[in-house]
């Protein structure tokens, strides 16, 4: 497989030479790295040319790195059916410059490039509905961000009684700190077979 994906690497140097900045082989997965302004021109290559037929989009995701300038990763993988081969590009960019989008190229690019938006706040140029897919109305960042609060001020959640969505006080419903040692859930109080060779702390 390596040296399958090895001669893949070399022809995408060969073709298209300066547009890809990096290219590692890791996992069984070709990575190439590309700067934003080439992403649609390196991405219609991989789609159209007959050596590659990187028709199909599996996923965008984001990856968030927060000492670099350029903090996120967007990463597209793609599957080439006819070479039975995926491929994952990779391009840098920070919180306020967009990536072109790859909806014109892969219409089903559409929702992954939304979630990426909602979750990193990866923006995209060019997407036809470039809003929020998971998180609530009004929510406010970006909940995979590395520096993203892990406990919140309120929740979010839809109220039967008032037939909407309702925002409350965080409230944790098990205090980690107080356990049921009586609870039947803690453990058996009897001896398991075995357990009587243990020696007594």
């Amino acid at each position: 497989m390596d040296e399958t994906l090895k001669e893949l690497g070399d022809y995408l140097a060969e073709k298209l030479g300066s547009r890809i900045a990096s290219s590692t082989i890791a996992h069984e997965e070709l990575t190439i790295g590309v700067e934003a302004e080439n992403l649609i021109a390196v991405a219609r290559f991989l789609r159209d040319d007959g050596r590659c037929r990187f028709v199909s989009i599996i996923d965008v995701c984001g990856v968030d790195w927060p000492a670099r300038p350029r903090r996120f990763d967007s990463v597209v993988h793609l599957l080439s059916p006819t070479q039975n081969l995926r491929i994952r590009i990779k391009t840098e960019t920070d919180e306020v410059t967009p990536i072109p989008s790859l909806t014109e190229l892969y219409p089903g690019a559409d929702w992954f490039e939304r979630e990426s938006y909602d979750l990193y706040g990866i923006l995209y140029s060019n997407h036809p509905d470039l809003r929020r897919i998971l998180t609530d109305y009004g929510f406010d960042g970006h909940p995979l961000r590395k520096d993203f609060p892990v406990t919140g001020f309120v929740e979010v959640r839809y109220d039967d009684e008032r037939k909407r969505v309702v925002y409350e006080p965080v409230r944790l419903n098990q205090e980690f700190r107080t356990f049921d040692f009586l609870s039947p859930w803690e453990g058996p109080h009897y001896v398991l077979p075995g357990d009587e060779k243990a020696k007594p702390n």
